[in-house]
This record gives structure tokens, sequence and C-alpha cells, in this order.
């Protein structure tokens, strides 16, 4: 999807999001028959002018100044990371650049000493794409014991943890409330097709999503965006039980992100990590 067509259809569908009680619109007690606020009801929330608003929507207006853009998303409510994912998408609709498939990502040396230097935590390194670039022994045992450890070397095998997470009944199990997991890793995906419009791979894993999951093709549809930072998650793991983790998204710049999962100091799932860890030693 180019990038005008994104910014058009995120407009669209959090526009249909928002009922008129949620912004003070009065409805006089009428039938409507469009779900949502309509667009005269949020240009003039926004302060435009319908038949510009409407260009903008329908993707035949390819100038908003950073102001009406501020203006949308201040009508529309959206957070932090929404109002920047909006941005985003009006960028790439001022020039249609043409889909490419860039080289596989790469680990940078730095952050493969980092890997190695968390020998007690567990923690995976991900691409853009949710590829599994890497991960240290701990990593693979929580998140996808199941799964070839050596996988990661082999480009053409490397996991991908949408992928798991929507198609792989091990990882389903995995999160005791799966959907939340399941709306974060959209939200993730969402942040990054709006940053890399271009790329053609990360295009072809969500058609591939969207055809093979009805939970992810309806999820997608839904244009939630949400930046993967800090999220609390239970876990069902099948070695050690039940445990809950903080999984933490550790970035630095447009590169790949390490991805840790941490318990509080003498808790029963930090427990249930150092049991873990033991054995995968043995």
């Amino acid at each position: 999807m180019s990038g005008t067509a994104q910014f058009g259809d995120f407009l669209q569908t959090r526009r249909s999001q928002l009922r008129p009680e949620d912004v003070g619109v009065p409805t006089y007690g009428e039938r409507r028959r469009v779900q949502g606020l309509r667009r005269e009801e949020l240009a003039q929330l926004a302060g435009v002018s319908v038949s510009y608003y409407t260009r903008l929507e329908q993707g035949h207006s390819l100038s908003a100044s950073p102001e009406v853009l501020d203006a949308l998303a201040t009508a529309l409510q959206l957070d932090d990371a929404e109002r920047q994912h909006l941005h985003t998408l009006a960028k790439p609709a001022k020039q249609a650049r043409r889909a490419r498939r860039p080289a596989p990502e790469r680990v940078p040396e730095a952050t493969v000493q980092l890997l190695h230097a968390l020998v007690a935590v567990p923690a995976i390194v991900l691409g853009r794409r949710s590829e599994v670039l890497a991960w240290n022994r701990l990593g693979h045992a929580l998140f996808a014991g199941h799964l070839d450890f050596t996988a990661v070397d082999r480009v053409a095998e490397r996991p991908n943890m949408a992928q798991l997470v929507f198609l792989d009944a091990h990882t389903r199990e995995l999160y005791a409330d799966w959907h939340s997991k399941a709306k974060a890793v959209v939200g993730n995906l969402r942040l990054m097709a709006g940053q890399h419009p271009d790329d053609a791979a990360l295009h072809e894993l969500v058609g591939q999503l969207s055809a093979k999951s009805t939970d992810f093709a309806s999820m997608w549809a839904d244009h939630r965006v949400k930046a993967c930072a800090t999220a609390v998650y239970e876990m069902r793991h099948p070695l050690v039980g039940p445990l809950v983790v903080t999984q933490q998204t550790l970035s630095n710049g447009p590169g790949p992100s390490v991805v840790v999962a941490t318990a509080p100091p003498g808790s029963p799932s930090d427990a249930a990590l150092s049991l873990l860890a033991h054995l995968i030693r043995a």
C-alpha cells in the first residue's frame, strides 16, 4: 500500500472509531448512517474545510502542513505514538517511492557483545520486520525453545516473531493474554510500515499474515499503532510453568532492537527464570 493510501486509510479508520459523544458533537437523537464521526464533523473539529479534509482522506491532496496534521491528530484524539505515525505517513505521500527489497538486516558488533554479556537475562535481537536476528540461550529457551537454536544464523530460516505469535500454536499458548501480545505486535508492525513504505519484504509479511490469520487481518484493519517499549506479560512456559515478565525493547536508532525479559528479584517469576537457565545448562 502506498504512503498516500496508508495516510487516507488511517484518517478514515480513526474517524470511524470516534463517537460524536466522545468529542462533544451533538446528534440531537438523529439516526446516523455512518459509523463514528462524519467528515464534516471532524473537519470542523480540526479547523479545516470539509472539501480540503475530504481530499486528504481520499489521497488527492499532498500538502498537509505540520500544523494541519497536529490539528487532525488532536481532533482524532491520537496519543503521542499515533500522532507521530500520522506525520510519518504524510511524508511519503509527497513523493511516491518504488517498493524495493532491502538487504537482510545485520546485527551490529556492539549488539552482539551486549547479547553475550546478558547471560542471565533472556534476550533476543529483532529486526524491523520482527525477524529474530540473534538470541542468547535463555532468550531462545523462554520465547521459542521448540525451534532450532541455530536457525537465526541462516537468513532464509530466521524465525519471525509476528509469524510465531499469529501462526504458531506453541507461541500462542505461551502468552496467557495472547490478545494483548498480538495487538502489540500489530501496532509495532504498523509503525514500521509507516516508517518504511518502500520495504517490499515488510509488505509481503503483512499480506501473508492477513491471508493466513483472520485475527491479524482484523487487528491490522483497526489501524492501531503501538511502540513496543515496555510491557508486562503473563507467560505459561512448558518447562517452568507460569511466570510474569517485563519485556523491554532497547533501541538505539533505526537498527535492530534488543528485547529483554526480566522479573523482580526474589519473585516466583525470577525463580522460574533461574530454573529455566539451570535446565538449559543441564
